[in-house]
């Protein structure tokens, strides 16, 4: 049989004592009264006839209460059933609670939901598992030497799953808000490198505060961090410039691969942008090489850009146009210009009177980018002026001058008298 008093457990011998023989054993335990003295007691049961004694001899069954490296078995015991429970609860959170968001994440259109499960499934459960293994072994005393240990292999570990965690958390937020949207290259891994530079520098403030709570005296090295950072940032000052020019050519794009710019009297197509130079092909064939920090600090002009081309040109005619031919030019080249598609007219008119010639100022839209779109246009609209001019027999002006002789008076008196 066995009984527990103040959190020992015994295994006790009955002997039964019958003081009354005569009369009936009923059998009701709700009215044994229990004593525990040292090392024999008796169990006196009274019904309302009979009076038995039953003395029961103690034996300390103490497997439960027996110390293990500063902890009883009890005490490990409670331990490992929180862990046990604990890990129950994980699997239930992980199974059924998670499971169900996948499920409600797969029906909606945007893929955040997505990775925000993702991010709680692969970073957010070893917390709890850290967690549970953490809590689970605060109720048992460790010498502290093993506490020592423990408590860094823990702060260690936590330290590791915070910054994966952020770091994760950094990455989706990138590729969500540029990386995934941008089909450009370059631009995508100018943004996984601006990644890889967030997580070095997390690491080390990590591995700083790690430090720090470890008892590190990390004055010294903050200090020492601090002026070697100077000193190869006033050595690498032109390439840092470039570094950052870099970036801000990324993140603000003032161009991209591909477009046409003209720098200053330089011009052509960017083939390249690097953290350092960008390469753009010119017109006639030579590779052009610019500095990021020449290049940010200039005035750029981005052709790539332009949704429409203004085109203004003049033309002149001869001063002995007839006014009413002169009347009708600009109407001509309106009709021209409004039947020929990707353009729009803005204003034709008789301009100025220059020094050999009448000049007629026309202003047009291409609705094109493109030089070569550009250029075949006005190649049509000037092949379409000359045959409407031929038609109507306007000419050109050509670049002239008109002399005029006066003959001499005393010379024409002179070759008379003679």
């Amino acid at each position: 049989m066995l009984f527990m008093n103040h959190n020992l457990y015994y295994i006790v011998n009955l002997e039964l004592v019958i003081l009354n023989p005569g009369k009936s054993y009923n059998n009701d335990i709700s009215k044994l009264r229990l004593d525990f003295p040292e090392p024999t007691f008796y169990i006196n049961f009274i019904d309302c006839c009979s009076h038995y004694t039953i003395r029961v001899t103690k034996m300390h069954f103490e497997l439960l209460d027996k110390v293990y490296y500063g902890n009883t078995l009890m005490d490990y015991m409670i331990s490992l059933g929180i862990f046990i429970l604990s890990l129950l609860v994980i699997f239930i959170v992980k199974n059924v609670i998670i499971r169900k968001l996948k499920l409600i994440a797969q029906k909606t259109s945007t893929s955040i939901d997505n990775l925000i499960v993702e991010l709680i499934e692969k970073k957010i459960v070893p917390f709890l598992y850290l967690g549970t293994f953490y809590f689970s072994m605060q109720g048992l005393k460790m010498a502290p030497a093993v506490q020592k240990v423990f408590t860094v292999s823990v702060s260690l570990l936590l330290t590791i799953l915070i910054v994966r965690a952020v770091s994760v958390l950094l990455s989706v937020i990138l590729e969500q808000r540029w990386a995934s949207s941008d089909k450009n290259a370059s631009r995508r891994n100018a943004f996984r490198s601006l990644l890889t530079g967030i997580q070095i520098v997390m690491w080390a403030i990590a591995v700083v505060m790690l430090l720090d709570n470890f008892g590190v005296n990390i004055s010294t090295l903050v200090t020492g961090l601090g002026i070697g950072g100077i000193a190869i940032a006033i050595a690498s000052q032109a390439v840092l410039g470039d570094l950052f020019s870099y970036f801000t050519i990324i993140f603000d794009r003032p161009f991209e691969i591909g477009d046409f710019i003209i720098v200053g009297d330089r011009m052509g197509t960017v083939e390249h942008i690097g953290m350092k130079s960008t390469r753009v092909r010119s017109l006639s064939g030579e590779q052009l090489v610019f500095r990021n920090t020449d290049l940010t600090d200039s005035r750029i002009s981005n052709y790539k850009r332009m949704e429409n081309r203004r085109v203004v040109f003049s033309i002149g005619v001869t001063y002995d146009t007839d006014i009413a031919l002169l009347k009708e030019i600009p109407l001509k080249i309106k009709s021209i210009i409004e039947s020929i598609p990707l353009t729009k007219f803005d204003r034709s008119h008789f301009f100025s009177f220059g020094n050999y010639s009448l000049t007629i100022e026309t202003v047009y839209y291409v609705a094109s980018s493109d030089y070569n779109v550009y250029m075949n246009i006005h190649q049509d609209i000037n092949f379409r002026i000359m045959e409407e001019f031929k038609s109507m027999g306007v000419k050109f002006a050509l670049p002239t001058q008109t002399l005029h002789i006066v003959p001499d008076k005393s010379s024409s008196s002179l070759l008379s008298a003679s």
